[in-house]
């Protein structure tokens, strides 16, 4: 049993009646500051698998956060299989993939890891599309600013780095919700309008017939400027090229098939027909012919 030390002096103050409360003000002075209320809130508790999984791949699961690779679900089963319950692995993955800050890793363009943390291969472009975008709307719900520049500005980004045209890129994100579609439209027609100032400094560089070094000191510009954008107008070129080169290909490949499968049709018509009349040939064939006497008889008895 714990002894209790009393002090003199306050047993002997005589008690002072409390203050009474003023009612709080609605504005600056009758509010918790904002920081007090955040210090109240209880820490979000940690699901015991994800902490499990943090204690085992620091470099997956820990302060940094890298995009997985496809399929790390079977790697964990297989690897822990008296650790880990498919149901409760699940969940905890699930968790972990639509945090913010693992769907900033992926919108961000890094590659996906292994559970060593070594890349392994790239990110779809469809899921790089679909992290910023969710990244943007989450963020945007909280904040009074416009926020579309920065979604803009990483979508431009991912759209180069995808190397899809317009067309294919669209096909391959399938977004149709308003936010995206505008979004989208003013991406792309900022990337056109950038395409089409490379293309006009090549024109501009090939037609003066001047080196890199007196073309950029002629027009006032950085010689690593010009290098860099008179190499990307010429890739842009050659993709286009490449590009119509296969559209104009499908065409014909489609044509080419249509044809092939309309002379096997009809090879097998003709095939059928003769199987036909030869099968008609063969049962003439093997019906029984009539005697002269038969003839004449049927002959004589026919009205």
């Amino acid at each position: 049993m714990t002894d209790t030390v009393t002090n003199p002096e306050l047993e002997s103050t005589p008690a002072v009646a409390p203050a009474p409360q003023r009612p709080a003000r609605q504005g600056g002075r009758g509010r918790t500051p904002a920081k007090q209320q955040n210090q109240a809130r209880a820490p979000r508790a940690v699901h015991p698998v994800l902490q499990q999984l943090f204690d085992l791949y620091p470099k997956m699961f820990g302060a940094q956060f890298l995009p997985l690779k496809l399929g790390v679900f079977q790697d964990l089963l297989a690897l822990h299989p008296d650790l880990f319950k498919r149901d409760e692995l699940k969940v905890a993955l699930g968790l972990h993939a639509r945090s913010t800050r693992y769907l900033e890793s992926v919108a961000s363009g890094l590659q996906r890891h292994d559970l060593n943390g070594e890349p392994v291969e790239p990110v779809a472009p469809e899921h790089v599309h679909h992290a910023i975008m969710e990244v943007f709307r989450r963020r945007q719900a909280r904040s009074n600013q416009d926020l579309r520049p920065y979604a803009r500005a990483q979508l431009i980004e991912a759209i180069e780095a995808s190397g899809l045209s317009r067309e294919s890129y669209r096909l391959c994100i399938r977004q149709q919700d308003e936010v995206s579609t505008s979004l989208l439209d003013d991406v792309f027609a900022e990337l056109a309008e950038q395409s089409a100032k490379r293309d006009a400094l090549l024109r501009m560089f090939e037609a003066s017939g001047k080196t890199m070094a007196e073309f950029s000191d002629m027009y006032g510009m950085e010689p690593d400027e010009v290098r860099r954008t008179v190499e990307w107008a010429r890739a842009d070129q050659a993709a286009h090229a490449v590009a119509l080169a296969k559209a104009q290909e499908v065409p014909v490949t489609a044509e080419a098939e249509a044809e092939a499968e309309s002379e096997t049709e009809t090879e097998t018509e003709t095939e059928t027909e003769t199987e036909t009349e030869t099968e008609t040939e063969v049962e003439v064939e093997a019906m029984p012919k009539a005697s002269p006497e038969e003839s004449t008889a049927k002959a004589g008895t026919a009205p």
